[in-house]
């Protein structure tokens, strides 16, 4: 480990926290089924396989446009139970409030959490409540645990991506992480500018569902954005990847801000899109099912999967030039979710 107290990079989800996970807590905590870093677990129960993922949120501040702490921690729980093609059952909730927070806008945050669980069909059934001192939180901080089934023959993970494999993006980028930014910031964009925050379970089921076996890969590009999550998975598989940078939806108004704010949209946060690695020639009817559905309705094919070398990612720029994309570094956005 190069540093010797954590920093915000850590927390960024780029090389600095993968070095705490692989330096740190897999040193210490590695077993086959943590070793393999996914978004969530599978657990063979003997009668069946369970995901089981677990998540904590500190996003500032904790409303937005587009959502809030408690929809996020439903929606971003059940995603990452999602990449793995699970189909979620209910999840846990865990409260870490401070002393002063007004209980008007806890009740609102509370029923932003039973709204969204609710429309997920994705129950909580168990809670923890703690209160810190004042000064030693700030307002509210969430935890959330997520079990699901995993269909028979359903095996998506990272590992699974395999040269030939178009790369599809559900939707627009970086939505969430600039929605965070200008809010912060106080600073007002044209357009219609709000978070992603969606639960992508009902759309991923559908894609499996009617492609069986021809989805290799899902994942949701959340902290350290689309770049560190497509080189994470080029470095799991051993692949490398051509992304062509014309494919890649952007709203303008998010353009715009990260033009403005000197940002690269690639490495800012979504929390209601997820990549998808499929098989060549089921790849145009994956397009066809994501266009199909409000949640992928401006999908998109971005790129593909080529042998090698191992972990390299390169983008082909709109101008006809090239460049290597590499994992997140340094925390440009902190506490983004």
């Amino acid at each position: 480990m190069k540093n010797k107290t954590i920093l915000l990079d850590h927390g960024s989800g780029g090389l600095a926290g993968q070095e705490l996970i692989s330096g740190l807590f897999l040193k210490h905590l590695g077993n086959p089924v943590l070793s393999v870093l996914e978004d969530s677990a599978v657990i063979e129960t003997g009668v069946g396989r369970l995901a089981f993922t677990t998540d904590s949120f500190v996003v500032d501040p904790v409303f937005f446009p587009g959502g809030d702490i408690g929809s996020l921690a439903v929606h971003g729980t059940i995603n990452d139970l999602a990449m793995r093609g699970a189909r979620p059952l209910c999840l846990s909730l865990g409260m870490i409030l401070e002393e002063g927070l007004s209980l008007a806008d806890l009740e609102l945050i509370v029923i932003s959490i039973k709204e969204s669980s609710e429309k997920a069909g994705v129950p909580v059934v168990t809670g923890d409540t703690k209160v810190v001192p004042k000064g030693k939180g700030d307002k509210v901080f969430i935890n959330t645990s997520g079990i699901g089934t995993v269909p028979d023959r359903v095996t998506i993970s990272a590992g699974e991506a395999r040269p030939g494999d178009i790369i599809l993006l559900s939707g627009t980028i970086a939505d969430h992480g600039v929605t965070i930014l200008t809010r912060r910031a106080g600073i007002s964009i044209k357009g219609d500018l709000k978070s992603d925050t969606m639960a992508l379970h009902r759309f991923v089921q559908a894609l499996v569902e009617a492609l069986p076996g021809t989805i290799h890969t899902l994942r949701d590009p959340t902290r350290g954005g689309m770049a560190t999550a497509l080189c994470e998975i080029a470095k799991t598989a051993e692949v490398g990847m051509e992304i062509e940078e014309s494919g890649i939806p952007i709203r303008p108004e998010v353009e715009a801000a990260c033009e403005l704010l000197g940002l690269d949209p690639l490495y800012l946060a979504s929390e209601g899109k997820c990549l998808a690695f499929v098989a060549p020639d089921r790849s145009r009817r994956a397009l066809d099912i994501m266009r199909s559905q409000p949640e992928g309705k401006d999908a998109s094919i971005i790129g593909v999967v080529t042998k090698g070398p191992a972990g390299r990612v390169v983008l082909k720029t709109a101008v006809g030039g090239a460049r290597m994309v590499e994992s997140l570094s340094g925390e440009p956005l902190p506490r983004i979710c």
